[in-house]
């Protein structure tokens, strides 16, 4: 008896199910290749987004906005966070800087100005909020109107047009501040008191471009150099004067909270080519003349120093400033034995100013017995103590040589090789890769451009960049319309002359701390590299928090990295009120390194707000 299994109709059935198989593989295999062939329609949707996400023009981002749109916008929290979300801060925290705090401030001596010194808090006292603006908050005028007027609501603080109503410093008009470009020792205006400074030095030829501003108030000096082409780094302290930084920074000026201490100064050797004292209250002859020291210290060779205030003009003021005749007379006499001590030659007394010249090499003056540093390295700044010696210049070969090298006027000075390059100080940078890092830099520049058509505008007004390198992206982004603070870790290799000696400003920090600024002072921030670098030093959280601190409301953050670590930031920062966009490297999606683009939205605080330093 035969068996079911092999039966004729079983063994027909069985062939045709073969045949079905064979027919449907074969069919599949033509369709796949009529699709690979480019005509099918699943393949033209494939090859429409691969090539939109290889473009880098903004239309392709639709999604992200880079217009302020001042909409009052109070915080919704989402009800399915993808990622941990961050709470507001409490509306006290409005002004909060970090490392300034008068509470923490109050437990520090008061000697040698230590207490208004940087005191970050212990990671337990961190705050892991986001700080709200002041309600009302308005995107800063553009420049140059920003220059002279400030929204009464991003800095409410009225004290200064009392205080300094005299002095022509700030005037509250309606719902604006107004800015006459006063000062205590120029109170006809800064225009008049450039003016005569410049009888005397070269400031309109493009020799001095960068300066420093000692005690600066609300920085109408350097507000004002900036017409000439001359870029000023002002700092004062967070005192009794309350916002004058603040101030200075939402009007579109350079600055930084910082005072002359028992710290040095986070700018490196020879960075100045013009520093000023107008008023400052320094006490330049107290600890056997520290503080200019190490003014002389950041003073390049054939720099002018400028003194407005007392112990200069000490025979008509003396009264004004309850001071003896004799104690001003010393204490200028004492001034002026350190000058010759420095190698500084004084050029010019009239009426309240007084100009000294720093000589360009150590062959041109004669030193008796001074007490030079022992230190090699002056350009090593971060939290190192200040220390009651000279800098020694630099080695020359003949009297007539700048001592570190001479610099080109500026704008040429932007792209010439810097000095510190071209003998070699910066390791394993050479003419040849400064030069191509500029080329380099001009090509991403653009490509930041067709993200965000934005840039290179009034819009973004202060500018940072938070891993500077050589200066390459200020330098590509260098006009009138904007102003880059250059940032060099304190753990990458220290470039900081050489932006200098580019006729760039910026400063030495570390990003596991609070930057010397306050809240909202900065329109845009790039960063390249930054979390790759600190990824296995501090929490990527503790930094982007602090970005988010700076940054001011709709502004804008562009990130380059490599794509594990975006992912990583991209996740954080969803928490965090930020639009963003992961985008492809400039060369193409097979680049590993990536490029993050993101906008703060607007909201402002109230008074429901909560703080968590532990969530």
């Amino acid at each position: 008896m035969g068996s079911k299994h092999n039966s004729p109709g079983n063994r027909t059935r069985s062939s045709l199910s073969i045949f079905v198989i064979i027919g449907l593989c074969c069919f599949f295999y033509l369709l796949g290749a009529w699709q690979k062939s480019g005509f099918g329609k699943g393949d033209g949707i494939a090859f429409e987004i691969t090539k939109q996400s290889q473009q880098t023009d903004c239309n392709t981002f639709t999604n992200l906005n880079f217009e302020a749109h001042h909409k009052n916008v109070e915080m919704i929290e989402p009800s399915a966070p993808k990622a941990k979300v961050f709470k507001p801060c409490d509306i006290k925290y409005t002004d909060y800087t970090p490392c300034q705090e008068q509470d923490r401030a109050m437990k520090f001596p008061r000697e040698n100005m230590i207490y208004r010194e940087r005191h970050c808090p212990p990671e337990d006292e961190k705050l892991h909020c986001l700080v709200p603006a002041p309600k009302g908050y308005m995107t800063p005028f553009p420049w140059p109107k920003g220059r002279d007027y400030v929204h009464y609501a991003n800095v409410p603080h009225k004290s200064l047009t009392v205080e300094k109503a005299v002095q022509n410093w700030v005037q509250f008009q309606g719902d604006v501040f107004k800015f006459p470009g006063g000062g205590t020792m120029f109170p006809q205006g800064a225009n008049a008191y450039i003016d005569e400074l410049a009888s005397v030095i070269p400031i309109a030829d493009g020799t001095v471009r960068t300066a420093l501003d000692t005690g600066c108030g609300v920085a109408s000096w350097g507000a004002y150099l900036l017409k000439r082409n001359v870029l000023a780094m002002s700092f004062a302290p967070r005192d009794n004067h309350e916002a004058q930084v603040q101030f200075a920074l939402e009007r579109g000026v350079p600055a930084i909270i910082g005072v002359l201490g028992s710290i040095r100064l986070p700018y490196p050797s020879r960075a100045f080519d013009m520093a000023q004292c107008s008023r400052c209250l320094i006490p330049w002859t107290a600890n056997a003349g520290m503080y200019l020291m190490e003014v002389d210290r950041v003073l390049r060779p054939g720099g002018y120093w400028i003194l407005s205030g007392p112990p200069i003009n000490w025979k008509t003021y003396y009264q004004t400033w309850k001071r003896s005749k004799e104690d001003l007379k010393a204490e200028q006499r004492n001034i002026e034995k350190l000058a010759e001590l420095l190698c500084w030659e004084k050029k010019y007394e009239k009426g309240d100013i007084a100009i000294w010249r720093k000589k360009v090499n150590a062959k041109s003056c004669q030193r008796n017995s001074a007490n030079i540093c022992k230190s090699k390295d002056a350009d090593d700044v971060w939290y190192k103590k200040m220390d009651t010696c000279i800098t020694p210049f630099p080695e020359v070969t003949s009297k007539d040589e700048v001592a570190g090298g001479q610099l080109k006027k500026f704008p040429a000075r932007l792209f010439a090789v810097p000095p510190r390059i071209a003998k070699g100080s910066i390791k394993g940078v050479t003419a040849e890769s400064y030069q191509e890092d500029n080329k380099l830099w001009k090509k991403r520049l653009n490509t930041y451009k067709r993200i965000n058509r934005l840039i290179g505008t009034t819009r973004y007004r202060n500018v940072m960049d938070m891993n500077a390198g050589l200066g390459g992206f200020a330098a590509a982004l260098e006009s009138q319309k904007s102003w880059v603070m250059n940032v060099v870790p304190t753990i990458a290799k220290n470039t900081l002359g050489v932006i200098y000696e580019r006729g760039l400003i910026g400063i030495n920090h570390d990003w596991c701390e609070g930057f010397s600024t306050y809240p909202r002072t900065y329109d845009l921030i790039h960063a390249s590299g930054v979390f790759s670098l600190y990824q296995n030093t501090c929490q990527l959280e503790d930094i982007l928090l602090e970005m988010d601190r700076i940054l001011r409301p709709e502004g804008a953050v562009i990130l380059r990295d490599e794509v594990d670590v975006l992912n990583k930031v991209k996740k954080i920062a969803g928490g965090m009120r930020w639009d963003t966009k992961l985008m492809d490297h400039e060369d193409g999606p097979l680049v590993p390194e990536k490029i993050l683009v993101a906008v703060k939205q607007y909201w402002v605080g109230s008074s429901g707000n909560s703080t968590s330093s532990d969530e």
